[in-house]
């Protein structure tokens, strides 16, 4: 199992934040908002269950709506849960 606060490798950390920039630029919401949405999510959801923040993969796409008028943002979450009751 991994550790949550294990201290990721330079290359990781180079590697979520291009990954970041190049959503956050996509869609007009900057890295640190998205930073910002990432670390609330992650909050969130640990109080009810455990999950692999670590691994857990945060997208916000802009998608063509159904009027054709523009695109919509989506926010689109992958949340490796690693157990579903949250431990005390």
């Amino acid at each position: 199992m991994k550790h949550f606060f294990r201290k990721k490798s330079s290359c990781q950390v180079a590697k979520d934040r291009l990954k970041i920039l190049l959503i956050s630029d996509r869609v007009n919401c900057s890295p640190e908002t998205m930073e910002l949405i990432k670390a609330d999510i992650t909050k969130v959801i640990s109080k009810y269950m455990k999950i692999d923040a670590e691994n857990m993969d945060i997208q916000i796409n802009a998608k063509g709506n159904k009027s054709g008028r523009g695109k919509t943002p989506i926010l689109y979450a992958n949340i490796p849960i690693l157990d579903l009751h949250k431990q005390t």
